[in-house]
């Protein structure tokens, strides 16, 4: 059995994984794959052939075909699009090989634009290449330098798409020559791995890992963790000594936390509100936070669509477009919401008609409340940036927003079932059970946008496009709603007495 260039780089993360996904894909595609993991793989395919076209003239070569690869690098074909090599132990598939009159320069493409994630990707990506370089070696092939092509954070488009300057190429050569000789003996591993009849014995790699980013199959491997451990307490993986001590000292579920176990102040909350299911509520910092929203209060929230490839004059690559926002308004204490609502289902680019709504929608004065303000924000500076002429408004809307994220990010509200998270989708339905998601066409925002996207491509028929609208109505609504709920549950929290314990 050959081990591939993915399974390899799943390998690194968790060997225990990377054995499940060779023999027990059912096990490791248990869950489908999400709408944004999806779109990840769209993306990623999108730019990969726009990245062809920098490389003019190329052969593409059939899925899998090795054979034909190796007669076309023998016969010194000029490039090559997605050439496959295979050793009697490896296969890998490359994305571009360009003949430099003396050798093979290989370019690997990545749909990414580096920005902060640059130095921990650029890790990757250099062992990504190196495993390519081991192979194309062990195939005989005469092998030049060693590039990465990435999209270009600092590009704009002027409304037509720029390839020279939408990627960038990147030699990598110095990077991966160091690796080499470590990557050939963690390959040697992987594929002795891979060849094992059974699973090795748990824990895996993931088990002093904080939830985020424990491998895809962890409840499988590990079925003597429980489902909410301390792997889910707040920043833990921050802090891998504290969860590498817990784990070794056999402490696993939250609710069998020491007392004496040293803990942050919203770690200690978090066990405190499992331990007891009692809902934990520092009353004056929350009493502060309410009382500085004014009225007439706007709950508000936007759905955008993260585009890789540029599609409108002033954006870049991943720039969001916002398409779609809803709001609802509550003017005096006890008052009825307003519920306004705006979504462009044009081809066209959307920012004058997003803003000429919000400025009909917003109210002239009071607090803005948004979950996760630097989204929000963050959008309307992008805005301003593209619409100058509006940067007045929009900077007067982002001076009065107001997180209510904060609450919970800030451990004002501790609810044994928000399990650390601070995602709306785990306050709402312990603080506002009537309320849920569960019902709707669409439940996230990956799925929005994605939904966003195939109507104004023209992906759907016009029946299905009008219902897709509909179904971004009622997810946004939602989302604005859900945050008018919780802020009438928190007020009910400081209206009470006493604190009751959670169901």
């Amino acid at each position: 059995m050959r081990l591939s260039k993915t399974n390899y780089l799943v390998y690194r993360e968790c060997a225990h994984n990377a054995w499940v996904k060779v023999h027990k894909p059912e096990v490791y595609r248990a869950e489908p794959l999400s709408v944004f993991e999806q779109a990840i793989i769209g993306v990623g395919n999108d730019v990969d052939v726009r990245a062809r076209q920098v490389f003019p003239g190329g052969i593409l070569i059939r899925r899998g075909d090795a054979v034909g690869t190796a007669q076309l690098v023998a016969e010194r074909a000029h490039i090559l699009y997605q050439p496959v090599f295979e050793t009697d132990r490896y296969t890998t598939a490359c994305d571009i090989l360009v003949w430099n009159g003396a050798a093979y320069d290989l370019y690997e493409v990545k749909a990414s634009t580096g920005g902060e994630e640059r130095n921990a990707k650029d890790d990757l990506y250099a062992h990504d290449l190196a495993f390519q370089a081991l192979v194309l070696r062990g195939n005989g092939v005469p092998l030049g330098r060693l590039h990465l092509v990435r999209l270009n954070a600092g590009y704009v488009s002027d409304g037509t798409l720029d390839l020279g300057r939408l990627f960038t190429r990147e030699d990598f050569t110095s990077r991966v020559t160091p690796l080499l000789d470590a990557v050939a003996m963690e390959m040697d591993a992987a594929h002795d791995l891979i060849q094992l009849r059974a699973l090795p014995p748990p824990p895996c790699a993931c088990i002093y890992k904080g939830r985020s980013s424990q491998c895809t199959t962890f409840a499988h491997i590990n079925p003597g963790v429980p489902d909410y451990s301390v792997h889910d307490l707040t920043r833990i993986g921050a802090s891998p000594k504290k969860l590498k001590a817990l784990v070794d000292g056999g402490i696993l579920a939250v609710t069998e936390v020491p007392d004496d176990f040293e803990l942050s102040d919203p770690q200690r909350n978090q066990v405190e509100a499992a331990r007891h299911r009692r809902l934990h509520v520092a009353r004056a910092p929350l009493e502060a936070f309410l009382a500085a929203i004014r009225y007439p209060v706007a709950f508000l929230d936007y759905e955008t669509f993260p585009c890789a490839l540029p599609r409108f004059a002033g954006y870049g690559p991943f720039h969001h477009v916002p398409f779609q926002f809803s709001m609802h308004v509550v003017t005096e204490p006890g008052g009825a919401p307003i519920h306004r609502e705006f979504l462009y289902t044009g081809a066209d680019c959307p920012d004058m008609p997003f803003i000429d709504a919000l400025k009909r929608a917003i109210p002239a004065e009071g607090s803005i409340v948004v979950w996760n303000a630097p989204f929000e924000k963050g959008i309307n500076a992008k805005l301003a940036e593209r619409r100058p002429q509006e940067r007045a408004f929009l900077d007067t809307v982002n001076g009065r927003v107001v997180d209510l994220m904060d609450v919970f990010s800030g451990q004002m509200v501790v609810h044994p079932e928000f399990r650390g998270r601070t995602s709306i989708k785990w306050v709402l339905p312990a603080l506002v059970p009537r309320l849920s998601y569960k019902g709707l066409a669409i439940q996230e925002g990956a799925t929005a946008s994605d939904t966003w996207n195939r109507i104004v491509t023209g992906a759907l028929e016009p029946d299905a496009a009008r219902q897709a609208a509909q179904d971004l109505l009622a997810y946004c609504g939602l989302d604005s709603l859900a945050m008018l709920e919780i802020w009438r549950a928190l007020l009910g929290m400081v209206a009470a007495r006493e604190i009751r314990e959670a169901g």
